[in-house]
Parts: structure tokens; C-alpha cells; sequence
């Protein structure tokens, strides 16, 4: 009995050891909200006359290069705390065109990583496209299926942004980042937004058909919280990781929304618009209580491991009415030199190295 318990110790024992020496890979893939990222000329077609030197904003070359500065300071601290190396990918909204990716990846702390960009041009009226960042050494991306999906609508006459779909790889597995940015709350009730989140769902239920090991990140400004019906009905995102089945997302963002917090501010109160939800196939459904610890057990694949709100000090207001909120580009007719009204989301993946 003696030699038994001795043997079992140490098999115990070198279990231990072999699960100490397993090592891993983390990635983060993140969303920010540009608020606004307008160069100074005018886009033929385009609603963009606020931001020219002639526009209520006086828009010009001074306050361009100084959003372009603040904007790229934050995308390249995103993620930093836990990884220095940042973001291997980063969905964006807001942004005008091609030119202010290329001036925005130019920045110093972005062009340092060979930051690139992905944008088609959209036909949203006000000019505001999505995009995305990634980090060539990280995101291996497929261009030749990559592309920007329009928004169906019953409604002719609505223009809006459609869904910048990113396909490729991450440290080997096969990886797709649907980018959205869904229509504003001023069109009056939530259908255009059910629509739109119905349609995010459609798309990825495609591509998972003919390619099922594919793992997906759905992100972007959803002008809804992650408890409204466009996220628990029309994405179908579930709050808890055991109750996420096939066809349904993970959405970390609702208990951190009922937690207290957001990622924007209205009146005192926080909205969390911002998020990132993931496939079935990035989850340990079994992880329980302690489930990062199981993520590392099971992680032969990359599985999703954390999740966060990205903050600092220089992102809020310090002073007058909106003390404690996002710190701005404007805001009272007055040129804040500030960042966003949004503040940006990660989450974080792994993968045990072989």
C-alpha cells in the first residue's frame, strides 16, 4: 500500500512538473471607437463639411495632427499591461478613409510595430467607415477573403455602414474578425439595429458552414447595450459560458455592464456600446468556477481567457460638468484636444506553444 501511494505521488509529482513547463502564447484583440477621425478635405458625395477649416468644428491641420497623435498613443498602449508588444488586431470605427489609416499608421509608436490597415470605402453619407489595425507578425491576414459585407435594408433610401469581414490566421489557427459599427439610436427604435446583428450572425453562420474550425470576434460600436435585444436575440450573446450552444456568442460585456461600468457615459450613466463577442469554439464550456485555470489546461488551440475596458488617466475629463467622463475631441463648442467618447475593449486569447 505503501509502494502504491509512493507511486502515485510520484506520477503526481511529474504531472506537476510537465504541466509547469507547458508555455503559451497570449494575444489581444481589441475595438476602439475613433470618434471621428476626419482629415481636412473634402470627400466628394460625402456630409463631412464639420470637419474643414470652414466647418463648426474648424477642422485644419493643427487639430488633425493632434488627433492623429492621441489616437495612435492609445492603440499602441492598448493591451501593454499584459502584453508589450499590444494588440494583434484592432477593429475601429469612425473613420473617414483610406488616408487617415495610412496617416494614422505613420504615427510613430504604430509604425514602430509595421502597423497595417484594412478599409474599403463605405457608403455611409456622413463618411464614417470601419477598418481595422493588425500586427503583421501576430495576424497573418487572408486578403483574398477579406471584404466588406453592405447592410441589407428594407428601406432604399437608408445608407449605412456595412460589416468589415478580416479573415486569417493567429499563431495557425484559422480566425475571422467581423468589424461592425450598427445604426445610431437617433433613427428612433431598435429594428435597423436587430437587423443589423441578425445579419453579423448570418454571416458568420456562412462561413462557419464550410469552414467550422473557424473562430470568430464580433466587435464593434453596437449603439446597443450587451442586454438589449439586438446582442440576446439577434446575435444571441449569452452572459454565462455554460450556457453558450451552437449558434450562440459569448458576451463577457453583460456583467461587466451590470457590474457598474461602460465603455461611454450620458448623463451621468454608463452605456457599454462597445464589445467584443466570440464562437462556442473559442470557450472551455467546462472551465467552471476557475476558469482561467482551465483555459490553461485546454488550450491546444487558442481559447479565450479574459476580458477588459481598457483605461487610463489621460482618457477622462478631469475638471467641469463632465469630470469622470471619456475625454472628447470637442465637446461645448470647445476643442479638448481630447480622444474619444468611447473608450476602447479587449479581450484576451491563448495558445499553449508546441
Amino acid at each position: 500500500m505503501k509502494r502504491l501511494s509512493l507511486l502515485t505521488y510520484f506520477l503526481f509529482l511529474a504531472l506537476a512538473v510537465c504541466f509547469a513547463q507547458k508555455k503559451y502564447s497570449m494575444y489581444a484583440i481589441g475595438f476602439y471607437n475613433q470618434e471621428n477621425l476626419f482629415d481636412t478635405c473634402h470627400d466628394e458625395g460625402k456630409r463631412d463639411y464639420d470637419f474643414l477649416p470652414t466647418g463648426s468644428y474648424k477642422w485644419n491641420g493643427l487639430k488633425y495632427t493632434h488627433k492623429l497623435r492621441n489616437m495612435a498613443r492609445v492603440l499602441a498602449e492598448m493591451a501593454t499591461d499584459k502584453l508589450p508588444y499590444g494588440c494583434a488586431f484592432i477593429g475601429l470605427s469612425e473613420v473617414e478613409n483610406a488616408k487617415c489609416l495610412q496617416d494614422l499608421c505613420a504615427q510613430e509608436p504604430l509604425k514602430k510595430r509595421d502597423m497595417q490597415f484594412v478599409h474599403f470605402e463605405g457608403v455611409d453619407k456622413r463618411g464614417v467607415d470601419v477598418a481595422a489595425l493588425y500586427n503583421p507578425k501576430m495576424f497573418k491576414i487572408d486578403n483574398d477573403k477579406t471584404s466588406l459585407v453592405p447592410f441589407e435594408r428594407e428601406d432604399t433610401t437608408f445608407f449605412t455602414r456595412g460589416f468589415l469581414v478580416v479573415r486569417g490566421t493567429i499563431a495557425g489557427d484559422k480566425v475571422c474578425c467581423i468589424v461592425c459599427h450598427l445604426p445610431s439610436r437617433l433613427r428612433g427604435d431598435d429594428f435597423y439595429r436587430v437587423s443589423g446583428a441578425q445579419q453579423l450572425a448570418k454571416i458568420k453562420d456562412n462561413i462557419l458552414a464550410q469552414e467550422p474550425d473557424t473562430k470568430f470576434f464580433i466587435m464593434g460600436d453596437m449603439n446597443d447595450d450587451p442586454t438589449d435585444r439586438s446582442m440576446t436575440k439577434g446575435l444571441r450573446g449569452k452572459e454565462n459560458i455554460a450556457e453558450v450552444g451552437d449558434g450562440d456568442l459569448y458576451n463577457p460585456w453583460i456583467s461587466v455592464l451590470k457590474s457598474g461600468t461602460g465603455t461611454l457615459r450620458y448623463n451621468g450613466a454608463w452605456n457599454l456600446f462597445d464589445q467584443i463577442l466570440v464562437t462556442p469554439n473559442l470557450l472551455v464550456k467546462d472551465g467552471g468556477k476557475d476558469y482561467q485555470k482551465a483555459v490553461m489546461k485546454d488550450c491546444e488551440s487558442l481559447k479565450y481567457y479574459n476580458h477588459q475596458i481598457f483605461r487610463r488617466d489621460y482618457l477622462f475629463q478631469t475638471e467641469g460638468k463632465y469630470k469622470g467622463n471619456p475625454k472628447r475631441t470637442h465637446a461645448g463648442g470647445q476643442w479638448l484636444d481630447g480622444y474619444s467618447d468611447h473608450l476602447p475593449v479587449i479581450v484576451y486569447v491563448v495558445k499553449e506553444k508546441k
